[in-house]
């Protein structure tokens, strides 16, 4: 089993490698503005759209007005996905009168798909209607996305810039990433998915005959809709037959699409990618893995090819790949062992033959657990909540590493657009690291590492954390966050931990055995995903104005190499300690705490 995982892993890694190199000259051309063969069609559009919007695309915007013009693209989407949720009742496209959403959870929900997050604090397939997932959250995860490749176009010209003072159009980039990377390519691969057996329909709900009855039981209710009790006070319980179930439909594909290759994650149903009509095979489940990894692993070549030197894109790949490899291999391992708590039950004493192959608990039988122990470290290495499996029932140091992956920043490849610029930060540390080592002026890409440029990049990097141990803190000490545990202990501390850091690094999966769809988890949650997202993005957009203002130095012989095998493992000692330092208290009272605790049993 562990030979299979590490067969996985590999060839899901050539394929990526395979795909990523002309996926990153393209996304180079279009981060460039120039012509792409064979979508010269869209020109048109494209000239249409910026007369639509009252924009000249060959006027150049300062990191200020950047940073304002996305600011208010992005408030402007989080109104429009509140008001349609708040209104969705008396809108077309909703077949099953699904209500109108409550204020507090149309607020964590508008944030969330506006900041790249798509964290979902309600069941998908019974909270919002057709239009409702295919205009708000379905728009939101394209101009999110989109939103993301502007900022990393934007650093990118800090570094190529020559003494000027500008960074781009935010407009004409949002619109260029849109038109000619997320649409052909979410078009392409929706295709692909409903040819596996993703749904794309607009039918109303069906209810199916089963061919076996199913048996269960549940409170008795009153005509009133209360539970019954008995004279000792315990609930009456009613024995039921169900002979029918009811199955959702629903527009998925186009969803799914740009689910994925946006790196948005949610789903259409509650139980996401697991659901056969958003996952039905297992092609479909590996090709979502890539779609999930294309664009971000891309943008290191894009990255190369755009600064005229591609060995530095190697470099920030190679520094990803490593740390991405390493800690996926942690929990492909980890997950194949037996869990102890299911051997002292007895549960399979017959040569174990369920447990001797894994943790099984929580996984997609379909999948098994290799695919699905992938799939999680893939979707929290990206800002993707996109999940295959349960997390939550993941071995303790199963569900330690998807948090990690989430709490380094999410730089292992990382999002749309944010893990370029993520990783492109920590390169600016790790270059300021070394030339306070040999006492020299740190430089990068030929560009003077100073003061202005470490506060910004100081106050990018600590955001995160901060909003993910205050959060974390918060909740633990009043007892409208407490409320939500149904694991008490450790497990249930990791549970809250998760759901922040999540929120802060918009990564929107979770430890779902916490109840967060409260008006207490719905604020703060949402306060935090906002804050995670653009009190990052705007020093970013500050530092590559900075950038973008200073001339190029020549190289020297005293300039560092940012290639080579020593920047690698500068940058990944950089990553790892600076991005996990801050969090190893929590986690030694999370995970580490609930693994020995298991196992001490």
């Amino acid at each position: 089993m562990i030979m299979q995982s590490f067969i996985l892993l590999v060839v899901y890694l050539l394929v990526l490698l395979a795909l990523a190199y002309p996926m990153g000259l393209y996304l180079a051309k279009v981060g460039e503005s120039l012509p792409i063969p064979g979508l010269g069609w869209l020109a048109k559009v494209e000239q249409w759209l910026y007369r639509l919007l009252g924009v000249n695309a060959q006027t150049a915007m300062g990191w200020k007005h950047y940073a304002f013009s996305l600011l208010i693209f992005n408030t402007l989407g989080v109104v429009f996905v509140y008001v349609m949720q708040r209104v969705q009742v008396w809108l077309p496209l909703n077949p099953q009168a699904l209500a109108n959403v409550s204020p507090d959870s149309a607020f964590n929900t508008a944030i969330s798909f506006a900041s790249n997050t798509n964290w979902q604090g309600y069941s998908g397939e019974g909270t919002m209607s057709y239009l409702t997932q295919m205009l708000a959250l379905t728009g939101q995860n394209f101009f999110s996305a989109a939103t993301g490749l502007a900022v990393a176009y934007a650093l990118i010209r800090g570094f190529t810039g020559h003494g000027c003072a500008t960074i781009g159009n935010f407009w004409v980039d949002v619109t260029r990433t849109t038109l000619y990377v997320l649409l052909p390519l979410s078009f392409v691969f929706a295709i692909f998915l409903m040819g596996q057996g993703v749904i794309q329909n607009f039918s109303s709900y069906q209810d199916v005959h089963l061919m076996d009855p199913v048996t269960y039981t549940q409170p008795k209710m009153g005509a009133a809709g209360q539970v019954l009790h008995d004279a000792q006070g315990q609930p009456l319980m009613e024995r039921l037959t169900a002979t029918t179930q009811t199955l959702a439909m629903g527009p998925v594909a186009s969803q799914e699409a740009i689910k994925m290759l946006g790196t948005n994650g949610g789903g259409f149903f509650n139980a996401n990618s697991a659901h056969p009509y958003e996952n039905p095979t297992s092609l479909a489940n590996f090709f979502q893995m890539l779609a999930i990894f294309i664009i971000p692993a891309g943008l290191c070549f894009a990255f190369g090819r755009m600064v005229g030197d591609m060995r530095q894109g190697w470099a920030i790949l190679g520094a990803m790949t490593i740390i991405f490899t390493v800690l996926t291999l942690v929990v492909l391992s980890v997950e194949q062992q037996a869990h102890p708590a299911l051997q002292a039950l007895g549960v399979d004493q017959s040569a174990h033959a369920l447990q001797s192959g894994g943790n099984m608990e929580g996984k997609e039988t379909r999948f098994g657990i290799s695919a699905s122990a992938l799939f999680a470290a893939i979707t929290t290495a990206a800002s993707c909540g996109a999940v295959n499996a349960m997390h939550d029932s993941f071995m303790p140091l199963g569900g330690l590493i998807p948090l990690v992956f989430i709490e380094l920043g999410e730089v292992v490849f990382g999002g749309v657009g944010s893990g370029l610029y993520g990783m492109l930060i920590f390169a600016i540390l790790a270059v300021f690291i070394a030339g306070l080592m040999v006492g020299r002026t740190p430089e990068y890409l030929g560009k003077k590492i100073q003061s202005f440029e470490m506060k910004m990049t100081s106050i990018t990097i600590l955001i995160t954390p901060t909003l993910v141990l205050v959060g974390t803190a918060l909740a633990v000490m009043f007892d409208v966050g407490k409320m939500g545990i149904a694991n008490p202990g450790a497990h249930g501390f990791s549970e809250i931990l998760y759901a922040f850091s999540s929120a802060a690094n918009n990564n929107g999966s979770a430890f779902a055995g916490l109840s967060v769809n409260t008006p207490f988890y719905n604020t703060l949650l949402g306060l935090i995903m906002w804050f995670g997202r653009f009190a990052m993005i705007v020093p970013i957009l500050a530092i590559a104005g900075a950038l973008a203002a200073k001339k190029r130095l020549p190289t020297t012989t005293g300039t560092m190499p940012t290639h080579g095998l020593l920047f690698i493992a500068l940058l990944i000692g950089t990553v790892v300690l600076v991005g996990v330092l801050n969090y190893v208290p929590a986690l030694a009272l999370g995970p580490i705490v609930e693994h020995l605790q298991l196992f001490a049993r």
